[in-house]
């Protein structure tokens, strides 16, 4: 399920980055959303969501 806005994404996508290592000045949020998450969940979410074109 991705995320329902730009904001949501962005979080989550920060949060994956800590989970990875990548990222070590994270705040104290972006470390809680990730220690409360897989990494499976955390790319679901930060990932851009399909539009289904309508026919």
């Amino acid at each position: 399920m991705p995320a329902k806005s730009e904001k949501q994404r962005r979080l989550m996508g920060a949060a994956l980055a800590y989970k990875r290592g990548e990222n070590d000045n994270a705040s104290e949020e972006i470390k809680k959303v990730a220690n409360s998450m897989t990494e499976e969940e955390l790319e679901d979410f930060a990932s851009k969501p399909n539009k289904k074109k309508s026919k």
